[in-house]
């Protein structure tokens, strides 16, 4: 019996107008409307480069699990509302065998030390009042609030400040988790820029639709801002600022699980102190600066991370299925990039549809976490397979750590 041929990536996008796309995916696996968006966006006169990750899915204007590369240019679709949405994972002290069997405790305690959902803290976030560090980094951060250019947003100052540091919903989570082989343990979450990165983004995605450079564009919100305009000063400015809010979230919320966890912990054994390793933190829907071919260009990563050499990085897959810690390998074929998580291979609505509470709780059988109708759009049966999306980007990154996810707090 003949071998089934492997698939080299990166492969050409089919149907594509110009050569500029290539793909880490198997064209017959990505829905027909992705393709369709990926070809649009190709088709962009400032688009210079895009490529595709295996996580790839439709995406709300630019295709999820892009990497988007314009000159002289930028499309705020192309980030979306979530602007640095992002990963964060710290490695414990601790083993598997250090655990006790039962984790419902340590779940509590989380949900109430880092608000989730719509929940914002109350007024700030409590590690402020503890870490010096810390503190100083949200002053300098809401010191450059009122530098903000979108319009309507001078009111929203107390609401920022209040969720950063917030879990928020939808596919966003805290876990606990233990490594393949040396079973050490590990703290990771994903987490954006909540209600604030939301509004920067709709008034600045709707300011470019007005704009009469895209009004002939194929798809609206494509639209871009061009360099040396105002409108592209005023969107990368509140950009910026976003990005950096998003990165300190996750950093106060990461130090909060770890205090909690310690805590627990010592409440649970009589062993020593739990310690930590240095954080690994890294963004997945954002914009860079970066230069290919000796030419500077806006590269924009929606669903993806940078894995450039020796990057290290963060692939969860869902709920239950664990994630990966992997290092970059520096691929300048790939932009530098890697996905960002196992992606979606269905929508929420249709995930409904399919699966039950029965379907969530087999699925997510020994993990610790919510098994109710909220959370069944986040079941693992709606995510493509964690373990076929590493390995579709052998060439892009290595593995450092498989982790499997014991404890999971979804927003």
């Amino acid at each position: 019996m003949s071998e089934i041929p492997v698939t080299r990536f990166p492969v050409a996008l089919p149907g594509a107008a110009h050569d500029n796309t290539l793909m880490w995916a198997h064209p017959h696996e990505i829905e027909p409307a992705a393709l369709d968006q990926l070809r649009n966006i190709s088709r962009l006169p400032w688009v210079e480069k895009v490529r595709v990750m295996p996580d790839v899915h439709l995406g709300k204007g630019a295709t999820v699990g892009s990497v988007i590369a314009m000159r002289d240019a930028v499309s705020p679709s192309a980030v979306g509302v979530d602007i640095g949405c992002g990963m964060a994972a710290v490695r414990t002290s601790l083993t598997l065998s250090d655990l006790p069997d039962d984790l419902h405790g340590l779940r509590l305690g989380i949900e109430a030390a880092v608000p989730v959902g719509f929940r914002g803290n109350d007024g700030e976030a409590e590690v402020l009042t503890r870490d010096a560090a810390l503190r100083h980094r949200f002053g300098v951060l809401f010191g450059r609030f009122d530098d903000l250019r979108a319009p309507g947003i001078a009111d929203r100052r107390a609401r920022a400040a209040s969720q950063c540091g917030s879990l928020g919903g939808g596919n966003h989570f805290i876990e606990l988790c233990v490594a393949e082989g040396d079973e050490r343990l590990w703290l990771t979450l994903h987490s954006g820029s909540r209600n604030i990165g939301k509004e920067l983004a709709e008034r600045h995605i709707a300011a470019a639709k007005t704009l009469e450079h895209n009004l002939g564009l194929p798809d609206r919100d494509l639209a871009v801002f061009l360099a040396g305009t105002a409108e592209m000063d005023a969107y990368l400015n509140d950009l910026w600022w976003a990005q950096d809010y998003a990165m300190l979230s996750r950093t106060l919320m990461l130090a909060t699980v770890q205090r909690v966890f310690a805590q627990w912990m010592s409440s649970q054994w009589a062993g020593p102190g739990v310690g930590f390793d240095e954080p690994i933190l890294c963004h997945h829907n954002y914009v860079a600066r970066e230069s290919y071919d000796g030419v500077e260009l806006i590269v924009t990563r929606k669903g993806a991370i940078r894995a450039a050499r020796g990057d290290l990085g963060l692939i969860p897959g869902s709920m239950g299925t664990g994630s990966y810690v992997v290092r970059g390998l520096g691929s300048e074929a790939s932009l530098n990039s890697a996905s960002h998580g196992a992606g979606r291979r269905m929508s929420r609505t249709r995930a409904k549809r399919t699966f039950t509470t029965d379907d969530l709780a087999r699925q997510t059988a020994g993990v610790e976490c919510r098994k109710d109708a909220g959370v069944v759009d986040e079941i693992p049966g709606a995510y493509k397979d964690i373990d076929q999306v590493i390995a579709a980007q052998v060439d892009l990154v290595e593995v450092v750590a498989r982790l499997q996810t014991l404890l999971c707090v979804k927003g």
